[in-house]
């Protein structure tokens, strides 16, 4: 018997964006905004999404986890056979004293924020390097550059995140897949639904813009890295609210 060569995946027209942490808050809003934009996005995260809509498919994934980071571009590959943008907006914050923290927050943080970065950016740029073209956007924080106390693991996390997003830069530069980050300032989602509000007002009355920030501000980064005309913008973290 003749060996049979499975079919390859017909490639889509329509551009693909992979949004991590989709379900809720941030991750819902850019998925949405994509979406409006033309793309068909590919949403995930560790639980079912409760909102549905034309162009959008969830996945359960915990990019943490190189297996699950696998399955998921995988799917990706068989569906669509390209990817055009991955955006890690994938998150989990812990504020505390650095006396506090226990390490299992430690593994959880770290595991998330910058395995999980790291993991779906090395496996979206093997997809996107068949096309040689591609954009990824990281998500770094105001809490780096402002050095806020009691956040030591969470701001150390995104600083990793943050060289990473710059080293990459510079390795797939070459399969022209450019590599940014946003660092927003606090916005009213689940990443900051624990942390006292007086804190938070402390923390933008530091910031040059004394307001917290909104999905739209961020996605209007978001958006200009992931343009066709961006092609020459890589490497680069933008902050917003003046931090």
């Amino acid at each position: 018997m003749k060996n049979v060569t499975p079919p390859k995946p017909e490639v889509t027209q329509t551009p693909v964006a992979l949004v991590t942490g989709s379900r809720t808050g941030l991750g819902r809003f850019i998925a949405q905004s994509l979406i409006q934009r033309g793309y068909r996005v590919v949403g995930c995260s560790r639980g079912e999404a409760d909102w549905t809509l034309d162009g959008y498919e969830h996945i359960l994934a915990d990019v943490s986890n190189e297996r699950s980071v696998l399955d998921l571009m995988g799917r990706i590959r068989s569906a669509y056979g390209r990817l055009d943008v991955a955006i890690n907006n994938a998150g989990i914050a812990s504020m505390n004293h650095a006396l506090l923290v226990p390490g299992a927050t430690v593994d959880r943080v770290l595991g998330v924020n910058v395995t999980g970065t790291f993991l779906v950016c090395r496996e979206s740029a093997k997809l996107m390097q068949r096309r040689k073209a591609g954009r990824i956007v990281n998500f770094s924080s105001i809490a780096v550059p402002m050095r806020l106390e009691g956040e030591a693991l969470y701001a150390a996390s995104k600083s990793a995140v943050e060289t990473l997003t710059r080293v990459l830069a510079r390795e797939l530069g070459g399969f022209g897949i450019t590599v940014n980050a946003v660092g927003p300032s606090p916005i009213d989602t689940d990443l900051i639904r624990s942390v006292p509000a007086a804190k938070i007002d402390q923390l933008v009355e530091r910031m040059a813009l004394k307001r917290r920030g909104t999905p739209e501000d961020v996605f209007n980064v978001v958006e200009f890295f992931v343009r066709p005309e961006s092609s020459a913008i890589t490497g680069q973290i933008v902050y917003l609210g003046g931090a």
